[in-house]
């Protein structure tokens, strides 16, 4: 990382915008149900607003002269998702606007735990025949259909 980085860093931690500020004290010394960020933190050659690195999740808060550099935005977030990086983008008008939303949104993901991939053989589901070959077949227990006609419960399907 480059002295100029650092530097442009520090400035820029300096010179929070109003709308940062208040996110940042949210965000800041664990208050967020206990996960560390960092604000205005270098990754690669790009700055990012607030950064939990634990978790590979960062927050930017957006202003208008974003609407103008969406190209280079959009290039950015891919480079960052490529590094393993989740990317969420508010606008400031939300923040202002929605804070309450805006907070859910980062506190959904980083308590978004999948589940382990594959599933464990366990109860329902698949399981393996005498011989140990696992099958897919639903002819032995057909699966009824969600709702009459075959649609599912919001009413999606295949028109008669």
């Amino acid at each position: 990382m480059s002295d100029d980085m650092i530097q442009r860093a520090r400035e820029l931690r300096r010179n929070q915008t109003p709308h940062e500020q208040e996110l940042w004290q949210e965000l800041r010394a664990k208050r967020f149900s206990g996960f560390k960020f960092r604000r205005q933190a270098p990754i690669g050659r790009y700055i990012v607003d607030f950064v939990c690195f634990s978790m590979k999740i960062i927050v930017e808060l957006d202003g208008s002269q974003h609407q103008d550099n969406q190209a280079y935005d959009t290039a950015r977030d891919q480079w960052l998702s490529g590094q393993g990086f989740t990317v969420l983008r508010f606008w400031n008008n939300q923040w202002t606007q929605q804070r309450e939303g805006v907070l859910e949104v980062i506190w959904q993901k980083l308590n978004y735990h999948p589940l382990p991939n594959p599933s464990p053989m366990k109860g329902e589901g698949l399981k393996p025949d005498p011989a140990g070959q696992v099958s897919t077949s639903t002819a032995h227990h057909p699966k009824p259909p969600l709702s009459p006609r075959g649609r599912g419960a919001g009413g999606e399907g295949a028109e008669e």
